[in-house]
């Protein structure tokens, strides 16, 4: 009797879970914060052995758990992610770059010549800009799914390309011609 109760209070309770939580995979930001954190620690066994301690001591639970119910429920009701915020150093082949995020886009500014590229999302209008010497560029605008709308001819006209391998290859194409165009 007493395990018949049990099991039905589970089946409830993950039932109504299903039905309250958003069906939204969600980016799990503290989560992969946490294992990317790990693996700056050094050698690959000192990383297993962090890694170990945590799934001993109920570290990662506790992160994926936050995730699941909290972080992505809010990334998917809010469409911006909470953990998204910060900075962090970047070594590119060209030198070191400095990005900082406040959750609504990203200022990166090279450690080099202390250069600046600001880069803006727009969720009204689902676009992401460019923002370099005082001037914003709309870089691409989300149509769905599977295509956007890009900038050709200077910015005068708009063509709707795939997000895929072949999209990129004709917006090169495209961004090619109008480059020897306008020359």
């Amino acid at each position: 009797m007493r395990k018949t109760i049990l099991s039905v209070a589970i089946v409830c309770l993950l039932g109504s879970t299903m039905l309250t939580t958003p069906s939204c995979i969600g980016s799990f930001s503290l989560s992969n914060r946490l294992l990317g954190w790990n693996n700056t620690l050094g050698n690959k066994f000192l990383n297993e052995l962090v890694f170990f301690a945590f799934w001993v001591l109920p570290v990662y639970e506790v992160c994926g758990l936050a995730d699941l119910l909290v972080l992505n429920s809010i990334e998917f009701w809010s469409g911006s992610n909470p953990m998204a915020k910060g900075e962090r150093t970047i070594e590119g082949n060209d030198g070191k770059y400095l990005v900082r995020c406040d959750g609504k886009g990203y200022d990166i500014v090279s450690c080099n010549d202390g250069s600046s590229v600001r880069l803006d999302f727009d969720a009204e209008e689902l676009t992401w800009s460019v923002e370099a010497d005082g001037k914003s560029h709309v870089l691409f605008q989300f149509v769905d799914d599977t295509h956007v709308k890009v900038p050709v001819d200077g910015g005068r006209e708009y063509r709707t390309v795939e997000v895929s391998q072949a999209g990129v290859y004709a917006y090169q194409e495209i961004a090619t011609a109008s480059a020897f165009a306008a020359r």
